[in-house]
């Protein structure tokens, strides 16, 4: 039959996962970095994973395609239940983490260093656009080896913020475009950047500079620089 059903443009997909998991029939899976049409039958065209894409890569097209099979959508749920689907990686589904507020541990079988990672997933690439704990949120956007120099980070930089980490060095694309919608789309109260000392880590400060730019709004933001020996550079 023709219907109307999505088109997911490959080139433009930088591999973040939001529309694997806008799309709760399942029809959308995350293949080797890139966002996949695999169950087309699974695809009901109304298009929840649209606004959730970031980088403008998915829009609707009528061609020939399957039905939409709600019956077999429902069995699947039933199967993988109703928090996680087959068709997206486990590792991609938002979540917050909820924390006791204190500085000390717990006695018992409890590691001695507490998290106080909030939420769920921290990298740039996998982190959606839209999720509850966006709001008035103090965000902090660090390059990952910042974490390993740093003995204290979860206390001094991850505590009380909502975390996003990547190495722009290592991984391809640009952030800029990625943290411009989350900055655009959501009400951030301020940005801390952690970068390391070496010259490549400018690359997730300056995304950061281009994204609040491209956003058009006036949010407090600071770096702060880590030495390879691990301490807070003046």
């Amino acid at each position: 039959m023709i219907r109307k059903i999505i088109k997911i443009n490959e080139d433009k997909c930088n591999g973040c996962g939001a529309c694997a998991a806008a799309c709760l029939e399942g029809a959308i899976e995350m293949i080797n970095g890139k966002a996949r049409l695999t169950r087309e039958n699974y695809c009901d065209g109304l298009g929840d994973c649209l606004p959730a894409c970031p980088a403008g890569a998915i829009t609707f097209e009528e061609r020939e395609a399957p039905a939409y099979d709600e019956s077999a959508v429902l069995a699947a749920k039933k199967k993988e239940g109703s928090s996680v689907l087959s068709s997206g990686c486990p590792g991609t589904q938002s979540r917050s983490i909820q924390r006791e507020d204190s500085d000390h541990a717990n006695s018992g079988t409890e590691s001695p260093v507490k998290s106080h990672l909030s939420q769920w997933p921290v990298q740039i690439k996998l982190v959606p656009v839209h999720a509850p704990y966006f709001d008035g949120a103090d965000l902090l956007v660090a390059a990952d080896c910042t974490a390993y120099a740093y003995g204290d980070f979860h206390r001094d930089f991850i505590k009380k913020r909502i975390t996003l980490i990547g190495c722009p060095k290592l991984d391809e694309g640009d952030y800029a475009e990625k943290l411009a919608a989350i900055i655009s789309g959501n009400e951030i109260r301020s940005i801390t950047v952690v970068r390391m000392e070496v010259p490549c880590c400018g690359g997730i400060e300056n995304a950061v500079k281009r994204a609040l730019q491209a956003s058009g709004k006036m949010i407090p933001w600071q770096v702060i620089t880590i030495s390879i020996d691990g301490k807070i550079m003046d």
